[in-house]
């Protein structure tokens, strides 16, 4: 796809992901924001899955290790074609199978249930290595959050990753900066995080996570990376999309109310009409 098809694809994920958290009142609306390209990404322009068969033996895998980001994951499945777009309306529904973390058994296409902190990437480092077990082709990618890597388990992971050589498992780290309880920076510095990733024997790549052409440059050269895992710091903008929710702690994980959620439709209908060349 086109940088231009790319970022039409990612509007629509963000307004799907505004409506389906003010239908529920309730959910995590920026940091699904802020990840919403890399996903749309890696789903349209990178990965091997097929939509008619998401048990495909020889797909490529994708963990949501930040799992409370379920409504970006659950928008751009759908419009990947996995399940009607109708049903990004029953997340946390009561009625529905939309659950309010990434949930595997019941959401055609998700490949890891995920939702408590630290434990997707441990998840994404055994998937790459039972395909290196069973000399399968496939690729594994992974986001973390960066408030989520605070988690110890995290870098069990990456000296795992790094120990057994996973070449084919690609990492994001969404760098937005905020957790739910204030900066990063604040709750528990962190940085510097390239010289931390690349000292646990990771492949480190520093991109702008609203770059398609960087995002996919980085996809490149992941995959041309031999012999060590690659971790791919993106910097994000918490809520990207949403004029009132960008670079915003308070909406970390709380749903708008009517009249916020107008402003949100309309902020987005923009940039979809400005795509469309309406």
């Amino acid at each position: 796809m086109t940088t231009k098809e790319l970022k039409l694809v990612a509007a629509k994920a963000r307004k799907l992901c505004v409506e389906a958290v003010f239908t529920a009142s309730s959910g995590h609306p920026g940091g699904s924001l802020s990840a919403t390209d890399i996903m749309t990404a890696l789903y349209f322009n990178k990965m091997r899955v097929d939509p008619e068969d998401p048990k495909w033996e020889n797909r490529d895998r994708f963990v949501l290790s930040k799992g409370h980001c379920a409504p970006a994951l659950y928008s751009v499945l759908a419009l990947r074609g996995f399940f009607p777009i109708e049903d990004v309306k029953t997340f946390r529904s009561i009625d529905g199978h939309m659950s309010g973390h990434a949930e595997m058994r019941k959401v055609k296409g998700v490949d890891m249930s995920t939702g408590s902190l630290g434990q997707g990437i441990s998840a994404a480092v055994g998937m790459a290595m039972a395909g290196k077990l069973d000399k399968k082709d496939y690729r594994v990618y992974a986001i973390m959050g960066d408030g989520e890597i605070e988690e110890g388990q995290v870098w069990e992971a990456m000296m795992a990753g790094a120990k057994y050589k996973l070449d084919n498992l690609c990492a994001f780290v969404d760098v937005n900066g905020l957790q739910i309880d204030g900066p990063t920076s604040v709750v528990m510095p962190t940085e510097p995080l390239d010289e931390k990733f690349a000292s646990f024997g990771w492949n480190v790549i520093k991109i702008d996570g609203h770059d398609f052409d960087q995002i996919n440059e980085a996809l490149e050269l992941a995959e041309k990376c031999k012999d060590k895992p690659t971790l791919v710091l993106a910097k994000t903008v918490k809520g990207k999309g949403v004029s009132y929710m960008e670079n915003s702690v308070s909406w970390h994980g709380k749903a708008p109310n009517a009249s916020e959620y107008e402003i949100a439709v309309k902020d987005l209908d923009k940039i979809i009409s400005e795509l469309e060349g309406n």
